[in-house]
């Protein structure tokens, strides 16, 4: 049958453990996701069981810590060995009472998010119910508890019990003879049972009466001299271990009260049994360390209608020991912690100061490129300037003439005209041309709503000498005739205008500043005729000047 073969170690987990099969931390293959370092236990490396944290700073699982304490005199953590086996200190020594529980850290562990790894279980949820499944798991294998030897499934013990196993077995109630659970009807003194009554297997016989007991709570073995206290075999046999001096003073109070009545019969008592001194003596018995005054193992000795006033001195003086005894543990326990944080948080300030002086550093260096990034800027702000100055030598140099002729473009002329109007820009210069290669440097000025006398009805056209880079070398005043002309763009009526220069004013004289004052034609040309549609000197809202400089 599948159920009598055995598993070999290689197969994967199938059997649902036990209360100890997990003792030293359950291991990380249960887990969906990586567990992180601080859930594995120090010694066993699997997810720590009942986590303790030592004065070092290290997790151990309860067992681990219990068994290395148990096997080695003056335990020293591995841990530490492992990062600075040079700087081991007595922070570094395992003691049961040198550890604390490490709550926080159990309950991560408890939200963990496990599954089962028994072949053909699903389940899935989190760790603080995975015991609580491996124990009701239908694919767990578990011996079979008639002692048959057989190992099945939990989900499959029920059929076995009924068709396979040979240690359960059913009582007859005719004969009482005992019968296999497979057979269904057998002979009876020579003739064949007629009717099969309800028999109950031995098995659950025993199951049955197991539970009866189980359930059923003992009483504490002082409960003939008054003590009320009831439990199972481990609460009863952890309640005697705690309780020795409340046993004590029920002990003392049963034996005053058969003083009395041996008294009252006659009978005097024997002059060593000193029930005082007994007394005193009680208050110097050794009550163990984590009781409290409410809800204490010995104040439950006592039943609830009983009082003993003769002792109540005996027993506060016991519960105020106790206490004593539990604040000095708390004590030792909040001095174990406090050393811990304060490692950890000398360990913080030592972080905080690198991350200081990384900050500092890391300003130091923002600051110089901050620096260096102001200087890019100046130099970009001089090379934008620079190629500025470049763009418009490249965009004169392009415009300029050099022979005494030049033909000057206005676009947007509606929109200009429409500016000397409102006096938002009142004259346009023309770009500067020259005479010659070295000649003299002149320009235009032209007034689109007129200038002087011819201001709101004529277009003024005016001449311009500006200082030029060769003045030096050349003659003065400036005397070549100059001639204006308004382009058709039909080809038919040209605006022609010319003068001669006036050697005695200002105008043509070496210019000082960037430029002389104009002199020109204040009325070269009615705005009406500028606008007249039977010309065609405005096209597509442009017009165009030319200059003519005789250089003979």
């Amino acid at each position: 049958m599948a159920e009598n073969s055995p598993r070999s170690l290689q197969d994967p987990p199938g059997s649902a453990p036990d209360e100890n099969e997990f003792p030293f931390g359950y291991p990380t293959s249960i887990c969906e996701d990586v567990p992180g370092q601080k859930f594995l236990c120090s010694n066993c490396n699997n997810i720590l069981k009942k986590a303790l944290q030592t004065l070092c700073g290290h997790r151990y699982c309860s067992a681990c810590l219990t068994w290395i304490v148990r096997n080695n005199k003056n335990a020293i953590c591995q841990k530490c060995k492992e990062e600075d086996p040079n700087t081991l200190g007595e922070e570094s020594l395992l003691a049961e009472e040198r550890a604390f529980g490490d709550a926080a850290i159990n309950k991560e562990i408890s939200e963990l998010r496990v599954h089962c790894v028994t072949l053909g279980c699903s389940w899935s949820g989190v760790m603080k119910d995975f015991e609580e499944h491996q124990s009701l798991c239908e694919y767990a294998l578990i011996p079979c508890h008639t002692g048959c030897g057989h190992v099945v499934m939990r989900r499959k013990l029920a059929d076995h019990l009924e068709n396979g196993c040979a240690n359960n077995v059913t009582v007859c109630q005719q004969c009482q003879c005992s019968l296999a659970s497979s057979e269904c009807q057998h002979s009876c003194e020579g003739s064949l049972c007629k009717e099969q009554k309800p028999v109950q297997t031995e098995a659950a016989s025993k199951e049955k009466s197991h539970s009866t007991s189980s359930s059923s709570k003992d009483g504490c073995c002082f409960s003939e001299v008054g003590c009320a206290f009831r439990g199972s075999k481990e609460k009863i046999q952890e309640h005697e271990n705690s309780a020795v001096g409340a046993h004590m003073l029920l002990l003392l109070q049963h034996m005053r009260q058969l003083q009395g009545t041996l008294c009252s019969k006659g009978f005097s008592p024997r002059p060593e049994l000193n029930l005082k001194s007994a007394g005193k003596s009680i208050c110097h018995l050794q009550i163990p360390a984590g009781l409290q005054f409410s809800g204490d193992p010995e104040m439950d000795c006592f039943p609830g209608s009983s009082s003993v006033p003769e002792d109540e001195s005996v027993l506060q003086q016991l519960v105020r020991e106790k206490v004593i005894s539990e604040l000095e543990n708390k004590l030792h326990v909040f001095e174990n912690i406090v050393a811990v944080l304060n490692k950890e948080v000398e360990s913080s300030n030592l972080e905080i100061l690198a991350f200081r002086r990384q900050s500092e550093l890391d300003q130091n260096i923002i600051r110089g490129l901050e620096l260096k990034i102001a200087e890019l800027h100046r130099c970009l702000t001089q090379k934008d300037a620079g190629l500025s100055s470049l763009h418009k030598s490249l965009l004169f140099s392009e415009q300029a003439s050099y022979d005494g002729i030049f033909l000057w473009k206005i676009t947007e002329v509606a929109r200009k005209l429409q500016d000397s109007v409102t006096g938002r820009t009142v004259s346009l210069y023309s770009p500067a041309f020259y005479t010659a290669k070295y000649g003299y440097k002149v320009c235009l000025r032209v007034y689109l709503n007129g200038d002087g006398t011819g201001k709101g009805t004529h277009m003024s056209l005016f001449f311009v000498v500006m200082k030029g880079d060769y003045d030096a070398l050349l003659p003065w005043p400036f005397r070549h005739k100059v001639t204006f002309m308004l382009l058709d763009q039909n080809n038919r009526e040209h605006i022609i205008d010319a003068f001669r220069p006036d050697l005695t004013s200002a105008s043509f004289q070496r210019p000082v500043n960037d430029m002389n004052v104009a002199s020109g034609c204040p009325m070269f040309l009615p705005l009406a005729k500028l606008q007249s549609p039977k010309h065609a000197y405005v096209r597509e809202d442009t017009l165009f000047l030319k200059c003519i400089i005789e250089t003979n």
